[in-house]
């Protein structure tokens, strides 16, 4: 801990060294893809955390393939979906261990969630996305809430004058579609989206009634109660206003859904009904003296109304967050780039037992960046004070980047990250997740050492890492029971995530990761000590290959998770699965541009099961028409003239 600080604080005054020559901005290390030739905004981990382990994920390449976002994540090392059903139904991300409650939402760097509140990412079509950033290990420089990592959802950008669409038919009897375009509108340009779902969820499995006899036969039952009805919407505007850049955006859902509930206690009448607002406005300001100043203003409202017997009657909640950040960086004595930020909001909470809790919050962080040896070796450190309601968390993070001949890189990276528990986990049931009001803030001190190679047809990255944890926050399941979390006094995590991507050729490219996590409860009741954490699984492997001409092309997905345990004492758990997805797709036209696309999703009819121990969806089968026209820029245009990305 002592040691970060002093790295920290010492960077902020470390002097100009060597010979003159301008700061090189770092570029991050990023897997499988590159980013996108646009520049992002402030609170992107490419600009906020450019050493930090971040894979980007491009949409354009996924156009008309049945996925939401929780499946463009899961292609990440180091993340795990927490799955509780089939489409539409809840989808959390837990990152290096850490709980999905521990990793912070952004869209378009707009938080989605208040801390100690996991984002459903089965909520997100890919349709309005642009690209996925997922950044793992210490989110310090995001304040509490980041623990585990943060992932940075970039929606489609308003850009020049074009149309597209998309609807998909499938499986279990699942709808989903998506209308949008963009224009000039209001003297800049607009982009509007459209999405929605429909399933009724419902499938047939077998089951082993009678597990002490051998050989018995498995009966047949239903996954009943698990539809999904899901409408929302996209609205972004953008132009130019003098050297200043004004950005809005408003984003909006409503769903229902069943609760199917504990496989052992089913809740067939159990459903929830819940709504989300989220409006905000960024405005990007450039100086003479090379400085820019971002400013952001947001608010945002999610509304949960859960119904049945389960819940002893019908229940209702309301959560509201607003807040404003200010973030300046400026080069300054030919090396260094500093960089400072401002925040503050509010989060409120109106529940049934009529506590209605809110606290205010103010975060403060300063950094420096600094260029040595012609750009050879980038120095980053930054230090963070943030008051989340009773709770104080400082949060320093220094790291050191080594750009070596071949594409060869080097870098490492340690900081402390923390966050106090969110209003929903001391005092909400959510689902199937019970609230705990003993909850303590919970803290960890995180670091990595990672080499990467990149070349123009292959990058590969492998990274070590470890945490170690105080409090930990974390959930257990012991059937019938409904899930409940507790803290687990100290704990450790540490692992190695090795990815990478092949592209010899234009007509084939191949992605691949590996993740080895293990984690130990250190300081607890010695029933469990030394035991694994729940619901972290030790191996896990991602895999995609595609190939074919431009107009046809056939795609291969793997993913395979090892066993994982969901209680503390390791006598519950979740059996390994192993889940082969495929593909195929024709474009014949290219403006408007038609595509085509038939997926058969766990093509080996692999039974697994979700976080409550009923089985997850069986083989299924999807087909998908997408239509795009693009006019191209408007011209002219203030936000073209300006040549002005996103």
């Amino acid at each position: 801990m002592r040691l970060v600080v002093i790295a920290s604080v010492a960077l902020l005054a470390l002097p100009a060294l060597g010979e003159d020559a301008g700061v090189i901005e770092l570029p991050p290390v990023v897997v499988p893809l590159p980013p996108a030739a646009d520049v992002p905004n402030a609170s992107s981990p490419t600009q906020r955390d450019p050493s930090a382990a971040t894979t980007v994920i491009e949409t354009k390449s996924r156009v008309a393939e049945a996925k939401d976002a929780s499946e463009l994540v899961a292609a990440s090392p180091g993340a795990v979906i927490q799955d509780q059903g089939g489409a539409g139904q809840r989808k959390t991300l837990s990152l290096r261990g850490a709980s999905p409650n521990s990793v912070l939402v952004l869209l378009d760097g707009v938080p989605m969630n208040a801390p100690g509140n996991a984002v459903d990412l089965s909520r997100l079509p890919v349709a309005m996305l642009e690209r996925v950033e997922v950044m793992r290990g210490s989110g310090s420089r995001y304040g509490p809430g980041a623990m585990g990592g943060v992932v940075n959802l970039v929606t489609k950008a308003p850009d020049g004058t074009r149309a597209f669409a998309e609807v998909s038919q499938g499986s279990f009897w699942t709808t989903t579609a998506s209308l949008g375009g963009s224009t000039q509108v209001l003297g800049g340009e607009g982009l509007a989206v459209l999405h929605g779902l429909r399933s009724d969820g419902d499938f047939s499995y077998r089951w082993d009634d009678k597990p002490a006899l051998e050989g018995n036969a498995w009966p047949t039952a239903v996954r009943s109660n698990n539809r999904a009805l899901l409408g929302g919407g996209l609205l972004r505007w953008r132009r130019m206003v003098g050297s200043s850049r004004v950005d809005v955006l408003g984003e909006g859902l409503t769903e229902a859904r069943g609760l199917v509930g504990p496989v052992q206690n089913p809740t067939a009448d159990a459903s929830q009904v819940t709504g989300r607002g989220t409006l905000s406005a960024r405005v990007t300001t450039t100086f003479e003296n090379g400085g820019e100043l971002q400013v952001l203003g947001y608010g945002r409202i999610d509304s949960t109304a859960l119904k049945g017997s389960a819940f002893g009657g019908d229940t209702a909640q309301l959560e509201t967050s607003a807040g404003a950040e200010a973030v300046y960086s400026v080069r300054a004595f030919s090396r260094h780039r500093f960089t400072g930020l401002l925040s503050g909001g509010g989060d409120f909470l109106r529940e049934p037992t009529n506590r209605n809790p809110a606290w205010g919050r103010v975060s403060a962080m300063v950094g420096d960046e600094v260029s040595l040896f012609d750009g050879r070796l980038m120095l980053d450190g930054t230090a963070r004070l943030d008051v989340a309601g009773p709770f104080v968390v400082v949060s320093p993070k220094a790291s050191a980047t080594l750009f070596l001949p071949a594409g060869f890189e080097l870098r490492a990276t340690g900081g402390q990250a923390a966050r106090p528990p969110g209003f929903q986990e001391l005092y909400v049931m959510q689902g199937t997740l019970l609230p705990n009001p003993d909850w303590k803030a919970e803290r960890g001190l995180q670091a990595d050492v990672s080499a990467a190679w990149r070349h123009e047809k292959a990058t590969a990255q492998v990274t070590g890492f470890y945490g170690l944890y105080e409090n930990l926050i974390a959930y257990e399941y012991y059937p019938p029971v409904l899930a409940k979390p507790y803290n687990f006094a100290a704990a450790q995590s540490a692992g190695v995530e090795v990815e990478g991507a092949f592209a010899p050729a234009a007509w084939l490219e191949a992605q691949a990761s590996y993740t080895f996590m293990t984690t130990q409860n250190l300081k607890d009741d010695p029933r469990y000590y030394l035991k694994s954490l729940p619901y972290r699984p030790r191996h896990r492997v991602t895999g995609r290959l595609v190939g074919g001409v431009e107009w046809l092309k056939a795609r291969a997905e793997v993913l395979v998770q090892s066993e994982q345990f969901t209680n503390r004492t390791e006598s519950v758990s979740l059996p390994a699965r192993a889940f082969v997805n495929v593909g195929i797709a024709s474009s014949p036209w290219k403006n408007p541009r038609v595509t085509v696309a038939f997926d058969v999703k766990n093509v080996l009819d692999v039974q697994s099961q979700d976080l409550d121990g009923y089985p997850l969806p069986p083989r299924a089968a999807f087909l998908s028409v997408a239509i795009a026209w693009d006019a191209g820029r408007n011209e002219p245009s203030a936000v073209a003239s300006a040549a002005v990305k996103e």
